[in-house]
């Protein structure tokens, strides 16, 4: 039955009731009494509320609908509102259900294609600050030593100054093209890039470590990538939000052939605030190869970044 029909005939259930109730033994005196009056009141109050609950039963699945409509974000998918009963709701339910899985799958397929190009764009910045800048500083460098050899001590101090100036520049150039582009990933594996990735984020303040456990399924390199990136962007996160002074990285095997990345931080937390573009991407991320992605509190408090994927999505290349 149509939802059309089911409204009219629910008000005209409604109505005949009342229209019985002109051949009972209710009568209506003029003037109206006060006794006829209160029931007169009493039965326009029932079959209003009769009216109200029978229409909120009846459109119940569309209110469930509506709810479903406004939280749904195709960043955490998944959760679709039931179908149940029949007729034009229960149709139109299926319909938005159908429409989120093309959605997702749309979102997932573009995600891949502008994630690709970005890490094309990485990788060519990087290999632009490497071949043009690199070198430049490193010819810069050889030319200030030249020099220094060569001029009066009271200059001298000024250039070794300015060589180690340059030096400093020329590392933290060298760590950008590193991060931009994981050449240790390609070239070494996962487990090597991640050790490398605790190294790098490792300061005075701040201690990581990346303890790994042997027995690792085998991933394929989009796997491996999008493992990196989501290690790197919650150590990001880590290093400069949480005022963390420890955070472990853990990547281990989960029963079924599965992978489970583990970025746990003792910092302040997330509290209440909004998700930024970093997790925003780590979903993205966790979406190209449909991983489980979990941000949130820890046991000890500070911030989980939890990423489970499964076995479907391991491929032929090791780690």
């Amino acid at each position: 039955m149509s939802l059309y029909w089911r409204i009219f005939l629910l008000n005209a259930a409604v109505l005949v009731v009342a229209v019985l109730l002109l051949f009972g033994p209710v009568t209506v005196s003029t003037p109206v009494l006060f006794g006829e009056a209160i029931v007169l009141v009493a039965g326009l109050v029932a079959m209003l509320i009769a009216n109200a609950v029978l229409l909120r039963i009846g459109l119940a699945p569309l209110g469930r609908l509506s709810r479903a409509m406004a939280t749904v974000d195709l960043l955490k998918p998944g959760a679709r509102p039931q179908v149940t009963g029949q007729g034009e709701i229960a149709e139109l339910t299926g319909t938005f259900n159908t429409m989120l899985d093309r959605l997702e799958a749309e979102r997932a397929t573009s995600t891949g294609r502008v994630l690709s190009a970005l890490e094309d764009e990485r990788r060519r910045i990087a290999q632009e600050l490497h071949d043009e800048v690199g070198q430049t500083l490193t010819a810069v460098l050889l030319q200030i030593k030249h020099a220094a050899d060569r001029i009066p001590e009271p200059v001298r101090a000024d250039l070794h100054q300015a060589q180690e100036t340059t030096r400093a520049s020329l590392d933290e150039i060298r760590r950008i093209a590193r991060r931009l582009r994981p050449g240790v990933l390609e070239e070494l594996g996962l487990h090597s890039a991640l050790r490398s990735l605790a190294a790098e984020f490792t300061t005075p303040r701040l201690s990581v470590s990346a303890p790994i456990t042997p027995g690792l399924p085998t991933l394929d390199a989009a796997t491996e990538l999008v493992l990196y990136r989501v290690a790197q962007e919650g150590l990001t996160n880590a290093a400069r939000h949480s005022g963390a002074t420890r955070v472990e990285v853990h990547l281990r095997p989960v029963p079924g052939g599965g992978t489970a990345l583990l970025v746990r931080d003792n910092g302040r937390g997330l509290g209440g605030a909004p998700e930024g573009a970093g997790i925003r991407g780590m979903r993205e991320r966790a979406l190209l190869i449909g991983a489980e992605l979990f941000v949130g509190a820890g046991p000890s408090g500070g911030t989980d970044v939890r990423l489970n994927v499964t076995a479907l999505q391991h491929g032929g290349s090791s780690s």
